[in-house]
């Protein structure tokens, strides 16, 4: 009975895989307002 074990443990994967899903949803809606804002506002030459 090996394979049956009280303790789910391929729950705690959703964890780390939520985590980066997060990271990755803010780091996308930073980067599109971050070129966005640089294409609106272009830096002054000088």
């Amino acid at each position: 009975m090996l394979l049956a074990e009280d303790t789910v443990w391929h729950y705690w994967l959703a964890v780390p895989l939520a985590a980066l899903a997060i990271v990755a949803v803010v780091s996308i809606v930073g980067l599109y307002f971050f070129k966005i804002t640089r294409a609106r506002y272009p830096r002054e030459q000088g």
